[in-house]
């Protein structure tokens, strides 16, 4: 899994509706680490803690918190291969 991809999940979870403003504004942060400049397995390991913080908030869908999930499974499956 490339960044394009990681990127294009977030993105899909940003876009839905009823994914409430913070949860979005921190899927957003997580989309502007996997751009910048440090080492691959500490973005992912910030962004893991990011969806993980997310993922706990009790006004999400179970829907999002099921992408959400997936998505971490996907980083850290990165994260070990790294």
């Amino acid at each position: 899994m490339g960044n394009e991809e990681i990127v294009s999940m977030l993105d899909s979870i940003i876009r839905d509706r009823g994914v409430p403003r913070n949860i979005r504004s921190s899927l957003e942060e997580s989309i502007i680490i996997l751009n910048g400049d440090r080492s691959i397995t500490e973005k992912i390991s910030h962004i893991i803690s990011i969806l993980d913080d997310a993922s706990t908030d009790s006004n999400i869908s179970s829907y999002t918190r099921i992408n959400i999930w997936n998505l971490m499974s996907a980083l850290e499956g990165m994260k070990n291969s790294v």
